[in-house]
């Protein structure tokens, strides 16, 4: 019986966990920027021509909140015209192997249901 508690109580812990990394997460747009600025930093042009899709309007808005959320760092550089770069956080950082075991799902997903 005690043993039965202890996998409820781990369980709901996971599960509030999940929910948590699942409202950062949120949407269809932060996880793909992830994903582009886990290979170097980029400006929000370079961003908004290698995120197909993205309209800049939502680009901006997911900046902004994954910047809130500590996922990523805007630095303001002092060219003629200013440029905007954006990079990860350490914290950020830390979602590169959630991403790459997305990914390796994700293709072997792909694989699967294009096989039937």
């Amino acid at each position: 019986m005690e043993a039965n508690l202890n996998e409820k109580a781990e369980c709901t812990v996971i599960i509030r966990a999940a929910h948590d990394a699942m409202d950062v997460l949120n949407g269809k747009w932060k996880i793909p920027i992830i994903a582009v600025l886990c290979f170097s930093k980029k400006r929000y042009s370079e961003l908004l021509n290698e995120i197909k899709g993205i309209s800049g309007k939502m680009l901006s808005k997911e900046l902004k909140d994954m910047e809130l959320n500590l996922l990523l760092k805007r630095t303001v550089l002092s060219t003629q015209p200013i440029t905007v770069q954006y990079e990860l956080t350490e914290y950020g950082e830390r979602l590169k192997v959630a991403i790459e075991q997305l990914a390796i799902w994700g293709t072997a997903y792909r694989k699967e249901i294009s096989a039937k």
